[in-house]
């Protein structure tokens, strides 16, 4: 195998797959990159058992010549190694291997030799049926990823928790992710040939969220046991998480003792002013009080102080006094994830699910799980 390459693309796309790369792997081969050359491109791989990310670099790239490959073969380099000497080294990069599984990396006057593993020693690709796709912009399959994804549990001792829900449908994608006190939601129009419910680890959809670009098209291909996320010269698999996911759409009701708009900046600022007296205690506890058209935002910490703050309701109807205790930081998430001027409050009662709804789009909605005090 021997091939030139232009540094910059070489030492991104090592970048890219050696995300799920550990130097801890159990098994000691993970712990390498997986580089093949081809007539027409090298094709690199790296993995963590559950995650998979590879990488195609072809000849050519927007009309630029970035690869010559001069001939084909394989072979597996440590990731930490091999990206940080090609991060380090200058211009255009010559890479030859040689019989007795070493590669030698040749940067005007720099020569750098690493050690290999053969390449058959990787473990193989997951075979998936591809004909179970759909086709999707990447840039709303990643805003709805992270509208959902940090309401993940952190927690094993749920493993389904730790993922996000995909549900197909004919013509619609809906992601959800819980950790049993929060839930986040959001819709997304497809065309799809693909019914039915899929958990994606956490980990693997944040992947999608860095390497996948907006505004190109992408595939999704599942199977029984992976997931795949594909566009023209990335691919990530990924394993999926076994077991029911809850259904707690049943738990979100149009129907509410009081209902409030108010503005979304604003309230996420006096939010996160709140939070800085809640600090103190393992979950950043907030009061949240209306009385008639105005909305207190409270918190105290013994050791520090307290803080109030009013802030203007621009809608309300039904009950004009409501009182309820939530957890700061889920409704800072929440939040952060809103690109609407208001948003909509929904509360049932002191100890009843908050739900929050940015105004004017029925596509997202978050479900907060008031915290008891006494």
């Amino acid at each position: 195998m021997e091939f030139t390459i232009n540094n910059n693309y070489f030492s991104k796309a090592i970048t890219e797959v050696s995300h799920v790369v550990s130097s801890k792997a159990t098994l000691p081969i993970l712990t390498g990159i997986k580089m093949e050359a081809k007539p027409d491109c090298i094709i690199l791989t790296g993995s963590n058992s559950d995650i998979l990310i590879q990488r195609t670099i072809p000849q050519i790239i927007d009309g630029v010549q970035v690869l010559e490959v001069h001939s084909i073969g394989s072979i597996v380099v440590s990731a930490i190694y091999l990206r940080e000497i090609i991060k380090k080294l200058p211009r255009d990069i010559k890479l030859t291997l040689s019989d007795n599984h070493y590669i030698t990396i040749q940067s005007e006057d720099i020569m750098t030799r690493l050690n290999g593993i053969r390449a058959e020693e990787y473990p193989h690709l997951p075979m998936i049926n591809q004909t179970n796709r759909i086709r999707i912009y990447s840039d709303k399959l990643i805003d709805a990823i992270k509208k959902t994804v940090f309401a993940v549990s952190r927690s094993e001792t749920k493993p389904v928790l730790t993922g996000v829900n995909l549900s197909f449908k004919q013509d619609e994608l809906i992601c959800m992710a819980t950790n049993s006190h929060r839930f986040a939601l959001c819709k997304l129009g497809i065309e799809s040939n693909v019914t039915g419910s899929f958990t994606v680890p956490s980990a693997a959809l944040q992947e999608v969220t860095k390497l996948f670009h907006a505004n190109s098209m992408m595939n999704i291909i599942v199977s029984e046991d992976y997931m795949l996320f594909k566009s023209d010269n990335l691919t990530l698999y990924s394993r999926l998480i076994k077991g029911h996911y809850p259904d707690m759409t049943a738990l979100i009701t149009q129907s509410s003792k009081t209902n409030i708009t108010v503005d979304t900046k604003q309230l996420l600022q006096g939010i996160d002013r709140a939070c800085l007296f809640a600090s103190e205690r393992k979950n950043n506890t907030v009061q949240l009080t209306i009385n008639h058209s105005q909305l207190k935002i409270s918190s105290k910490s013994t050791e520090v102080g307290k803080i109030e703050e009013t802030q203007k309701i621009g809608q309300l109807s039904g009950e004009q006094q409501v009182n309820v205790t939530l957890d700061g930081s889920y409704v800072i998430d929440a939040l952060k994830e809103m690109k609407e001027d208001e948003v909509s409050i929904r509360f049932n009662g002191s100890m009843r699910p908050v739900i929050l709804e940015p105004v004017g789009n029925t596509s997202q909605i978050h479900l907060i799980s008031p915290v008891r005090t006494h």
